[in-house]
Parts: C-alpha cells; structure tokens; sequence
C-alpha cells in the first residue's frame, strides 16, 4: 500500500471510529468495513441509504448493516462462503485425525500379526502345546475385531462427511437472502428479528414499540381449503401488513401464522394506532380459492401492541406484547390491545 493510500485510511477510520460512537455502534468488522465505506464517500447510494436509516433509528440495527454491508461493501455470499469453509475444514480436520488413527491401529495390526505368525513359525521347531497355540489364534482374532472396528469407524465417518458435505453444497447454491428473509412471505425472518430486536434495545431503546400479529382461526383456512391455501393467507397477510410499514417500521414473520413490528422512536399511542390500521387493513383482504370456488374474505387477525420500559429485555418485551395479544383473543379476536393509550 502506497503511503498516500496509507495515510488515506487512517484519516477514513479516524472519521468512522467517532461516527460509530456516536450513533453507538457496535465495533464489529463487519461494522467497521460499513463506516469506513461510508466515510470515503464513494457510493452515494449507500451513504443516502445509511443516512435515512439513522435518521429514523438514530442508529443502524444489525440486519440493516448487514444488508447495507452485503449490497454495498462485500462479495453478496461472503458469509455464507466463510462459513461453508469452516464446516469444511472442521470436516477435514476431523477425517484426518481418524484417517491416521485407522492408519495407526493398521501399522499396530500388523506388527502384531508379523509377531504371532513368528511364533506360530516357531510351533513346530519348540514343540509348544495346544493350549498356547489357541492362545496365539485367539490374540489374532481379538486383534482382528479391532481393526474391524476401526476401518468401520472410518467408513462411516467418511459416508457421514459425504452426506454433510452434499448437505453443504445445496446450502450455497441458496441466496445469502434466506438467511434473513422467509421464503414464503419473503418478509424479514425471526432471526432478523431477534438481532434487530437486541440491537435496537442495547443501542437505543427509548420509545421502542412492539406489534405481535396472530392470523385468526388460521388452522381452518388450512383444514377447509388446504395448506397451499393456506400459504396463500400468510403471503397476502404479510403483503399487506408491509404497505403500512414506514418511516423506521420494520415486519418479520415471527413463526408459524404470527408476525411481529418493530417501531422506533415511537409512542405507544403512536403503533397502537399503526396496529388498528392493520387490523382494519386486513378486513378488506380476499382470496379465491379456485378449486372450490369459494372466496375468502374473512381473514382477520389479533394484535398485542408493548413498549419498551426502563430496566425491559427483548425478551419480557415480548412477553408483555404476548399477554397483550392473548387477552385480544381471549375477549373475541380482530382486535387490538390495549384498547387504549
């Protein structure tokens, strides 16, 4: 590196490095690969993009960085690849280390054959008695139990690998998007949620809301109309609750017919309100089930709206916006709670 590149860098990580603290975050490499890109002001399309995100979170939430990072800095399957090494060379490493212990036990085996066919050699010359001589056949066959069992050890670590390794090679055939974006809704993933949600509350949790979305009576759109349509319900739902979602207003597919918003910098007046325009939003919602004939327009759903409170964790956030959420369905469903703020 040139020293003009040099003292380029240095100048670049001294602007990052107060950057990332001031907007509290966190000094991961992958982070300061993002800030130092920033900083350089070579793409405009990821400063604006960065820009709007800490104007709405006043940080960058991990997947958001993540994202950012993948689009505008790395290589788009980098971490996959990185991963997918270290599988492999743990793979290795391991059929290695048998490979020598089989190839061990092997030189020790035949040692010991060389040694007992010399002293079946010697039977005649020594005149050694029959009960030494089954001694001799019973070592070889105790030691050829061995082996066996070490070669079979092997072969199975080997067929194990082959299976692991196949299993490896469709996982980077997928997009680096799987692995925060579901595949049916196309949505942001619970573990998208997970490390947004920690993300947010470590670095700025003030006025963080939570909506948690249950389809109702889910289970009868698959039992009347069958799991493809089913499906087709979870896709439209999340559609729609996706229009609503702006201005640092982010959706995921929380599991199974459940879904959960993450609001920043908001009251909960504010996503309470957010929640009864989803709620009203999904009313108008029909599907045709084209095999039956049938139209599909009572799909509602049941929402639990939480905010953050000093001394909370992700986890008792939930918890709160859960309870919340069970209480709507308990007094009726397509429902909002609390009923107020």
């Amino acid at each position: 590196m040139s020293k003009e590149l040099m003292q380029q860098a240095a100048q670049n990580l001294k602007k990052a490095v107060p950057l990332m603290l001031k907007h509290q975050i966190p000094t991961t490499p992958t982070n300061y690969a993002l800030w130092y890109a920033y900083v350089g002001e070579q793409n405009p399309a990821l400063n604006k993009q960065l820009d709007t995100i800490v104007e709405q979170y006043q940080t960058c939430p991990p997947v958001n960085s993540e994202l950012l990072y993948r689009e505008f800095v790395s290589d788009p399957v980098e971490i996959d690849v990185i991963d997918m090494r270290q599988n492999l060379e743990a793979m290795a490493t391991e059929l290695s280390q048998s490979l020598k212990d089989t190839n061990l036990d092997a030189t020790q085996f035949q040692t010991r054959i060389d040694s007992n066919f010399d002293k079946l050699n010697r039977i005649e010359e020594e005149g050694v008695s029959l009960e030494k001589v089954l001694g001799l056949v019973r070592n070889l066959v105790k030691e050829s139990d061995e082996i066996r069992s070490s070669t079979e050890f092997f072969t199975g670590q080997l067929s194990k690998a082959q299976q692991e390794i196949e299993a490896l090679k469709s996982q980077l055939k997928q997009s680096e998007k799987d692995v925060l974006f579901d595949a049916l809704t196309g949505i942001l993933n619970r573990r998208a949620f997970d490390s947004d949600l920690n993300g947010i509350l470590n670095q700025n949790p003030e006025g963080t809301c939570l909506i948690l979305v249950d389809i109702d009576h889910f289970k009868a759109f698959n039992d009347n109309y069958g799991h493809q349509l089913g499906d087709q319900v979870l896709k439209a739902v999340a559609k729609r609750l996706s229009e609503s979602c702006r201005e640092g207003v982010k959706i995921y597919r929380y599991g199974g017919e459940e879904f959960a918003v993450l609001l920043s910098n908001k009251q909960l007046r504010t996503a309470r309100h957010l929640a009864e325009a989803m709620r009203r939003s999904l009313e108008k919602v029909s599907l045709k089930d084209r095999r039956k004939e049938a139209t599909i327009n009572n799909i509602t759903a049941s929402f639990g709206v939480a905010q953050w409170q000093a001394g909370m964790n992700g986890s008792q956030l939930i918890e709160q916006a859960d309870k919340l959420l069970y209480e709507a369905k308990r007094l009726g469903r397509n429902r909002v709670m609390p009923i107020s703020s």
